[in-house]
């Protein structure tokens, strides 16, 4: 843009010194021109600074508050990582570079990190191999059911549906209907697990595959799992694991010892990388040896002199499902948090994860009702049930929350349990934290009793009164306005 400069002045020493008062830009209509200089406040550094400072206390983030969202597992990024991610071995490197040059010759590092996060990986899950290319969980999800789908067509195998539990996470079923497949959903039965009755008459030769989380989102494990791997095998399907709830059974129970043959992975939800916020994230998809060949490429391999380089001669392969080989930064992450950890430490991490889950239902259960009452896993499911007979719902329960400085758990999900409250602590957080959250809980309920107004009012702390959240929905308002 060639900025023409309407007059100058003089400087010290005779020098002339141009000025811009009106720059504009060469070529743009008359009528779009500004005849004045813009009216921009005069504002110092220190008003701006704060301005910025202010607005940045206004953020909630697991940095400064606790994060009880059911089945999202908000644990804490431990900073070490983004040190790591900041070196420049690793971020000033072109995602172009290991294809140039030498086969990936000046990318060496990065390949190895690659190779060998697919490896530990498929180690804790008890996979035969691993793609780090899903740029997240619900893109890991589609790349497992499109190499389910790679698999029968290569067997010449016609299948027409997936069998998925009516307490999934719904990216199940739309993940399944993208891929071109029907879902079949099976009710959960009065024990809180799968209705196996209902489930062997759904499973056919026309199932392609079981979608399952383990344990469930009621943070419930189910005991029948080898029997319902077993039973699809049987009829030439394949077991699929959504790994949104590994983060409560590392080193305890290994996906692929238990029958699953596709498994992906949120790296946020279980190794501790940011949870994205629309992105980046990260949804590593692993498989058993029968479908490794139809693994998406570039596949990262380690040639016999031990250096690494991309392979792409993979005839079998469903192909590219995205660009690159992930979001590389989040997976670096994910790599130090395990190493930081190690074997050991991952498993106190789902102990601790279960540990506090239980704690809190435990503290909780008097005071709320319990979808399905027995001992949990990294996550508990209670209910506002008993408050809604005081016509308190467990979004005021949430609102009050926020007045509370909490960030509420995850409501109405899953949707089969009424007025769901979905708590999941993490092992990250203190007793004291959780101490404090069970107390508000515990005052949210007696309010329920004593005065349900101040409840249904909640949030009263914020500088505006409580939206109809269904009116937002359908009738968007984006102006802003102080009344």
């Amino acid at each position: 843009m060639q900025l023409i400069f309407e007059k100058s002045r003089a400087g010290r020493k005779g020098f002339t010194l141009p000025v811009i008062d009106v720059p504009r830009a060469s070529g743009l209509p008359e009528k779009y021109c500004r005849n004045q200089e813009a009216q921009l406040p005069e504002v110092s550094e220190l008003d701006v600074v704060r301005h910025f400072s202010n607005l940045s206390r206004l953020n909630f983030s697991v940095d400064t508050n606790f994060y009880p969202l059911g089945s999202c597992t908000m644990k804490y990024n431990p900073k070490f990582t983004e040190k790591v991610v900041e070196m420049s071995g690793f971020s000033d490197l072109h995602p172009l570079l290991p294809q140039l040059l030498g086969g990936g010759m000046l990318a060496q590092g990065s390949l190895e990190v690659l190779y060998n996060m697919e490896r530990l990986l498929a180690e804790i899950t008890g996979m035969s191999a691993f793609t780090t290319q899903p740029l997240a969980g619900a893109h890991g999800e589609l790349t497992g059911v499109m190499l389910i789908a790679a698999y029968h067509k290569d067997n010449g195998d016609l299948r027409k549906h997936i069998i998925i539990p009516d307490s999934s996470h719904g990216t199940n079923p739309a993940s399944a209907a993208i891929a071109g497949y029907e879902v079949v959903v099976i009710p959960t039965d009065k024990d809180g697990f799968l209705d196996m009755q209902l489930f062997k008459k759904a499973l056919s030769k026309e199932t392609a595959a079981v979608m399952l989380t383990c344990p469930d989102t009621l943070g419930l494990f189910n005991p029948k799992i080898k029997e319902i791997a077993d039973l699809t095998h049987n009829v030439g399907a394949l077991m699929y694991y959504d790994g949104a709830n590994l983060n409560a059974i590392m080193g305890k129970c290994r996906p692929g010892d238990i029958g699953f043959d596709v498994v992906h992975l949120n790296l946020h939800k279980t190794f501790a990388t940011p949870h994205g916020g629309g992105g980046p994230g990260a949804g590593p998809v692993g498989v058993c040896e029968k479908l490794v060949d139809f693994l998406p490429i570039s596949r990262v391999v380690r040639r016999a002199d031990g250096t690494f380089a991309l392979d792409y001669h993979k005839h079998k392969s469903i192909g590219y499902i995205a660009p690159f080989y992930g979001n590389f930064g989040v997976i670096l992450k994910a790599y130090a948090y395990i190493l930081a950890l190690g074997k050991s430490g991952l498993i106190a991490a789902s102990e601790n994860a279960v540990l506090s889950a239980n704690y809190c239902l435990a503290r909780l259960k008097d005071y709320y009702a319990v979808g399905y009452d027995k001992i949990c896993m990294h996550e508990c499911v209670i209910s506002a049930a008993k408050q809604l007979e005081q016509g308190v719902h467990a979004l005021d329960i949430a609102k009050y929350l926020i007045d509370q400085g909490f960030h509420p758990p995850t409501i109405y999900f899953p949707m089969i349990v009424k007025e769901a409250m979905m708590i999941e602590p993490t092992e990250t957080e203190s007793k004291e934290t959780l101490d404090a959250f069970i107390q508000v809980m515990i005052e949210a309920a007696k309010l329920a009793i004593s005065n349900p107004d101040l409840l249904r009012l909640a949030p009263i702390s914020m500088p505006i009164k409580r939206l109809d959240e269904t009116k937002a929905a359908r009738e968007p308002n984006l102006r802003w306005s102080s009344d």
